[in-house]
This record gives C-alpha cells, sequence and structure tokens, in this order.
C-alpha cells in the first residue's frame, strides 16, 4: 500500500480545485451505518489559498480494490462544514455512483 504525504493530497487538492493549500490540522473520523463502521481514517485539514468561495478544505486518500488508491478533496461550502461532513458527503456520492 502507498504511503500518502501531505504532498500527494496538496496536489489532489490542486488538481480538484485549481489552488494550493496549508496544512492546518489532521482530525481523527469515524463514520457508522446501522452499527457497522463504514469509514475510519484521518481527515487533513487544509487552508486553500486563492479559492474564491472555501475557506477550508478536507483531503484524504483511500484504496479500494476496484480503483486503486483515489483521493478525495472537499470544500468547506455549504452542508460540508467539517472533517465529519466532508466524509459523509464522499461516502454519499460514492453510494449514488454504484447505484447508477
Amino acid at each position: 500500500m502507498a504511503v500518502t504525504t501531505m504532498a500527494d493530497l496538496k496536489q489532489a487538492i490542486f488538481d480538484m480545485h485549481g489552488c494550493d493549500a496549508v496544512w492546518v490540522e489532521a482530525v481523527p473520523v469515524s463514520e457508522q451505518f446501522l452499527g457497522k463502521t463504514v469509514w475510519k481514517g484521518m481527515v487533513q485539514v487544509f487552508d486553500p489559498i486563492g479559492h474564491p468561495t472555501a475557506s477550508r478544505c478536507y483531503a484524504w486518500a483511500h484504496t479500494s480494490k476496484d480503483r486503486g488508491r483515489s483521493f478525495v478533496a472537499m470544500l468547506h461550502q455549504g452542508a460540508i462544514d467539517s472533517p465529519q461532513a466532508a466524509v459523509k458527503a464522499a461516502i454519499a456520492q460514492q453510494l449514488k455512483r454504484y447505484r447508477a
């Protein structure tokens, strides 16, 4: 399994949102559904530099059997107002893809 670095996450933020970012903190998140853990890991919190609407970005990497390693970088906007909310939104997006 490949180690994810801050540089990897900053590159993902740049690729997805077109801005550089400064690391702020790491937040442990555990998301459960029907009593089972569906995601557990560290979410890295960044301040995007020069983004027109977002003051924070939440980023992490994960590995799946079918897609290998992929990155998530969710902007602090609307209902995404915390690392926990970012993980929930990412899980919801993933479920929509699988159901389509």
